[in-house]
């Protein structure tokens, strides 16, 4: 018998559970954001159907687009998916300004939802001008904008700015807050 009809041998303490393929873990941060690309499709597909076609629709009515979109979304979340199940993974940034070591900055991001839930709940009593100011100036705040103060005026400008063309030229209604009457905001 030669040497190429035996079998090798097997390193001394080998077992048949390390011959095994590792078991890859699950990729928990893709599959949230794969999900929730699918509950937004499923919920556009949903809400589609409560569109109410009035009597001179043509074929296409206004649910089509709603349609599409939902189930663009739902197969991409389905394709995504599938990949994911593959072992395909998102490349970790390369770029080299970016430190791919260090973590998120909770911080900016707490600063950030706070901005724009300020926006939110503000911009009817205070109006857009100042509402929206107020964000545009936490954002470039939260994001690192030195001085402050600065952020905030170019805010101030560029908001006065939107709500007058909004308002005087495209005639899209923006509350003014407490600027209503105020020529050029009412």
């Amino acid at each position: 018998m030669s040497t190429l009809d035996t079998p090798p041998e097997s390193p001394a303490g080998s077992t048949a559970a390390s011959a095994r393929p590792k078991r890859r873990r699950l990729p928990v941060g893709e599959l949230v954001v794969t999900t929730v690309l699918a509950g937004l499709g499923v919920f556009a597909l949903v809400e589609a159907h409560t569109i109410a076609i009035p009597a001179s629709s043509n074929a296409v009515g206004p649910r089509a687009f709603p349609y599409a979109v939902g189930a663009i979304l739902v197969l991409s979340a389905v394709a995504l998916l599938v990949a994911q199940l593959r072992g395909d993974r998102g490349e970790v940034e390369g770029g080299e300004d970016v430190d791919t070591s260090g973590g998120a900055d909770w911080v900016a991001v707490a600063k950030l939802t706070g901005a724009f839930a300020a926006l939110v709940v503000l911009v009817e009593p205070l109006g857009w001008p100042i509402a929206a100011s107020l964000m545009f100036g936490g954002t470039a705040w939260a994001l690192g904008a030195r001085p402050w103060w600065r952020a905030l005026l170019v805010a101030v400008v560029l908001n006065t700015v939107v709500h007058i063309v909004f308002t005087q030229v495209l005639g899209v209604y923006l509350p003014a807050g407490p600027l209503e009457g105020v020529v050029g905001f009412g």
